[in-house]
C-alpha cells in the first residue's frame, strides 16, 4: 500500500461521510447568495485536497506510463510477429475496456480473489498505469513511424549502429512530437480520475458535491458556484501544462 494512502484527508472523509440528514435544516436564504459556501477557509481548504488527490493519482500514473509505454512503443515495432501481435493486442485490448470496468476488477475483484489489502488510490494508479501505458506505447511507436525514412539510410551509411540510430536520430526527433501528444494524454488522465470515487477515493468532485449536500438547506443555489469553482481549479491545473509546452 502506498504511504500516502494510509492518511487520505482525514477531514475531508469526516466531512464527506456525514450524513446530510443529520444535519438540522435551517431557514435558507432568499437566493443569489450561492457563493458564500466559497468564502469558508474550511470549505476552500477541501477543494484543493480533493484537486490534489486527482493530480496525484494522474501525476504517478503518468510518470509511470512514460517509462513503460516507451519501452512498449520501441518494442511494438521489433520483427516479430508474436511480439507485434501482443502488443497490439494489449494497446487495443485497454483501449476498448472502459476504465470504470478496469477499476472495479482491480479493487474488487482481484483483492478478493488474491487476497490483497489494496487502498483505492493504489488501484487507481495501477489502472491509470495500464491505460497510459498503452496509449503512450501507441504514440511512441506513432511517432517513431513518422520519422522520415531517408533518416534510417543516411543514419546506416555513417555506419552508425542500431543503438545508436535509435539513440542519436530517432528518439530526439520523435520525442518533440511526442511532447504536446503526452500533455494532451496528461490532461485526459486528470479528467478521468473522477471515476475514482466509484471505488471510494475522495477527490474534487466527490468533495464538491459533500458541501453542495451540507449547504442546500442554508444555499439552495450554491451548486452552480461550487462546481464553477472546481472547473476553475481544474482548467488552471489542466492548461499550465499546456501554457508551458508552448512557451518551451
Amino acid at each position: 500500500m502506498l504511504p500516502f494512502a494510509n492518511a487520505t484527508f482525514a477531514s475531508v472523509s469526516a466531512y464527506v461521510t456525514t450524513p446530510p440528514d443529520a444535519l438540522t435544516p435551517t431557514t435558507s436564504t432568499t437566493g443569489g447568495e450561492g457563493w458564500r459556501p466559497l468564502l469558508d477557509p474550511e470549505n476552500i481548504s477541501l477543494l484543493f485536497q480533493g484537486l490534489w488527490v486527482s493530480v496525484r493519482i494522474a501525476l504517478i500514473a503518468m510518470a509511470l506510463s512514460l517509462v513503460f509505454g516507451t519501452l512498449l512503443g520501441l518494442v511494438m515495432d521489433v520483427r516479430s510477429r508474436l511480439v507485434r501481435f501482443l502488443t497490439r493486442a494489449y494497446v487495443e485490448v485497454l483501449r476498448i475496456i472502459p476504465q470504470v470496468v478496469l477499476l472495479f476488477i482491480v479493487y474488487f475483484d482481484s483483492t478478493r480473489t488474491f487476497h490483497l489489502d489494496m487502498s483505492g488510490e493504489l488501484a487507481a494508479i495501477i489502472v491509470f498505469t495500464l491505460w497510459g501505458t498503452a496509449e503512450m506505447g501507441d504514440l511512441v511507436r506513432g511517432a517513431i513511424a513518422a520519422v522520415p525514412a531517408h533518416q534510417y539510410e543516411s543514419a546506416r551509411a555513417l555506419g552508425l549502429s542500431t543503438r545508436q540510430l535509435q539513440r542519436h536520430v530517432i528518439l530526439p526527433q520523435a520525442i518533440r512530437q511526442l511532447i504536446p501528444l503526452t500533455v494532451n494524454l496528461t490532461t485526459r488522465m486528470i479528467k478521468t480520475t473522477a471515476l475514482v470515487s466509484l471505488i471510494g477515493v475522495i477527490e474534487i468532485l466527490k468533495v464538491a458535491q459533500s458541501i453542495i449536500d451540507r449547504e442546500r438547506f442554508d444555499y439552495p443555489d450554491a451548486a452552480l458556484w461550487i462546481y464553477g469553482a472546481v472547473f476553475l481549479l481544474s482548467l488552471i491545473h489542466i492548461s499550465e501544462p499546456t501554457r508551458q509546452e508552448a512557451i518551451s
